[in-house]
């Protein structure tokens, strides 16, 4: 499967919202840096917290203003919404390869849109200081995604290399040396 092969699908920000919701992402986006952008955002998501593009645009506000926690929650959650969406299991580490054969079938968009924000879970994770959990979602894409179109190769690397310093940092502070 080409994860990178798709035409002319709709994308989730092509699916429309409604014109308050539309009028609170304007907003919000007008007034980036300012708390009433956020609170624009909270509104727009309790107003249609099953939209992607509500979802996305919190993603980003809590991203770029460095609340990696608040973005790595909505993250899962956008992430449970295509699954369900794509009638896929709902945990992400129950995925297979096969489950993501029977969802390109049903939309190839939302297939990436799930595994790119997997991807941008596991980085977040990085982030906060939780390398074996990010591992644990870049494995499961290097699983399903075995020729690497999705670039996770690199940020598995980086995420070994935090586990085993992490695991060494550990051992070091517990290691005596006989004869001091």
């Amino acid at each position: 499967m080409d994860l990178l092969e798709f035409d002319g699908e709709p994308m989730y920000f092509d699916e429309p919202v409604t014109p308050e919701v539309d009028r609170l992402l304007v907003y919000a986006s007008e007034r980036y840096g300012e708390p009433a952008a956020e609170h624009s955002l909270l509104r727009a998501y309790f107003l249609e917290p099953d939209h992607l593009t509500v979802l996305v645009a919190l993603y980003r506000y809590f991203y770029y203003r460095r609340c990696y926690r608040e973005a790595l929650i909505t993250a899962e959650r956008a992430i449970a919404l295509a699954a369900a969406r794509l009638k896929l299991p709902a945990r992400w580490q129950d995925l297979s390869e096969a489950d993501l054969g029977a969802s390109v079938l049903v939309s190839m968009t939302l297939t990436r849109f799930l595994l790119l924000t997997l991807k941008g879970a596991g980085y977040l994770l990085l982030r906060l200081g939780e390398p074996v959990a990010a591992l644990e979602r870049f494995d499961k894409i290097a699983e399903i995604d075995t020729s690497d179109r999705l670039g996770i190769k690199e940020l598995r690397v980086l995420a070994q290399g935090a586990v085993t310093e992490a695991a060494v940092a550990r051992v070091g502070g517990n290691i005596s040396f006989i004869g001091r």
